[in-house]
C-alpha cells in the first residue's frame, strides 16, 4: 500500500490520486542505502533543511539521538539503527507535510523511538504508517487500515477502540507449518507472557550488542580526533625541522590509523550481527498476533 502511496507501483485496477498540495516524504526500509557515507549525520540533514538552518539542524539532530559532536560522525561509521535516525530526521525537517513510514522502528532502540513518536507527535502533517508495533498504535494513529487474512477495511478511531470493538480475526492457516498449536486463539494474557518473554530475550541478546556497538563509535571518534591533532603536530615538527618528533609522530599516526581500520572491522561485524539478530525476534512478536 505505502509502495502504492508512494507512486513505486502501479495499481492494477484504478488510480491513486493524492491532493494537489500534497508534499510526500517516504520512508523505507532500504532508503537508508540512499545516504552519503562520506558525509556527517549534520550534513545529510542540513541539505533538506528549507532554509538550512544550523540551529535548527542541531535540534533535529538532538532529537534523533546524535548530540553535541555525535552529529559530526560520518555515516560510514554508522550502525544500521542509526543510519535509519538519520533518514528520519532528513524527513522530519524536509518540507513534506505527508509522511509515508513503512517500518520505522525496525532498528531503533525505546530511546530513540520515544524521540520518533515526539516528534510525530509535533509534526503538523499527516503520517501514513506500517507498523508491528501495538504501542505505537496505541499512542498516535487515529485511523487504521486493517489487513486480516483476506479482507481489507478502514477503521475510524484508534487501536485499542479497534481490539474492543472489533477485534483480530480468529481463523488460523490450516498448512501452517508452525509448531503453535493454532487450533484455538491463545487468551490475551498468555499471548502478553510469550510476548514479555520474547522482548526479554531480545534484550538480553542485543543490549550487549548495542552497548558494544556505541563503545566502538565512541572510541573511532576518539582516536580519529588525536589524528587529527598528531598529525597538526606533525606540521609542526616538520616547519621547526625536528627529526626526532618527526618520526615519534608520524609513527603514531601511522599506529592511529591501523587502530582505526581494526575498530571499523570489528564494527562492521558486531553490526551486522545485531541486522541480522533483530528482525528475527520482530519475527517470532509477530507471530504472536
Amino acid at each position: 500500500m505505502l509502495s502504492l502511496l508512494a507512486s513505486l507501483l502501479r495499481p492494477v485496477q484504478g488510480k491513486v490520486r493524492l491532493h494537489p498540495g500534497a508534499q510526500v516524504a517516504y520512508f523505507g526500509q532500504s532508503n537508508v542505502a540512499r545516504l552519503d557515507p562520506e558525509k556527517t549525520v549534520e550534513e545529510e540533514i542540513l541539505q533538506v533543511h528549507p532554509e538550512h538552518n544550523r540551529g535548527e539542524t542541531r535540534k533535529i539532530c538532538a532529537r534523533m539521538m546524535f548530540e553535541g559532536d555525535d552529529a559530526l560522525k560520518r555515516v560510514s561509521v554508522l550502525s544500521g539503527g542509526e543510519k535509519s535516525r538519520v533518514l528520519l530526521g532528513k524527513l522530519l525537517v524536509s518540507p513534506a507535510n505527508l509522511l509515508l513510514l513503512d517500518e520505522p522502528t525496525n532498528h531503533l532502540d525505546m530511546q530513540a523511538t520515544e524521540g520518533l513518536m515526539h516528534a510525530l507527535e509535533e509534526f503538523e502533517g499527516a503520517v501514513v504508517m506500517v507498523t508491528h508495533s501495538e504501542m505505537i498504535l496505541r499512542r498516535v494513529v487515529d485511523r487504521l487500515v486493517v489487513f486480516d487474512g483476506d479482507q481489507v477495511c478502514v477503521f475510524e478511531g484508534g487501536y485499542q477502540d479497534f481490539l474492543e470493538r472489533v477485534g483480530w480475526s480468529q481463523d488460523y492457516d490450516e498448512n501452517a507449518t508452525t509448531t503453535r498449536a493454532q487450533e484455538q486463539k491463545r487468551s490475551r494474557k498468555e499471548v502478553r507472557r510469550l510476548r514479555a518473554e520474547i522482548v526479554a530475550e531480545r534484550s538480553k541478546a542485543l543490549s550487549p550488542l548495542q552497548a558494544h556497538i556505541g563503545e566502538l563509535e565512541g572510541t573511532i571518534v576518539s582516536r580519529e580526533e588525536e589524528v587529527n591533532q598528531v598529525e597538526t603536530s606533525l606540521l609542526e615538527a616538520v616547519r621547526q625541522g625536528e627529526p626526532e618528533s618527526i618520526a615519534r609522530l608520524g609513527q603514531r599516526s601511522v599506529d592511529l590509523k591501523a587502530e582505526i581500520q581494526s575498530l571499523f572491522e570489528e564494527l562492521e561485524k558486531l553490526t551486522t550481527q545485531y541486522d541480522l539478530a533483530e528482525p528475527e525476534f520482530e519475527r517470532r512478536l509477530e507471530e504472536l498476533k
